[in-house]
């Protein structure tokens, strides 16, 4: 019985266990950081962005925005 206790006595806190000073800092945090605004995405951005330059002409990056449009 005693090697039972011994072994949940010296059990490790898991790596993702958080203290309630841990807690505290994250809510400060969230409280000065958490509310900014998002900005909506640019999908034309992103594909301008995600594409080498020179892989799509203007006329292509213009195809493929109104698909995207619809």
């Amino acid at each position: 019985m005693n090697a039972v206790v011994n072994v949940a006595s010296k059990r490790a806190l898991h790596p993702l266990a958080v203290n309630s000073e841990s807690l505290q800092v994250l809510a400060h945090w969230l409280k000065s950081n958490g509310t900014r605004q998002i900005r909506e995405a640019d999908p034309r951005r992103m594909m301008i962005e995600r594409y080498p330059a020179g892989l799509l002409s203007e006329a292509e990056l213009q195809a493929l925005w109104d698909v995207l449009e619809g």
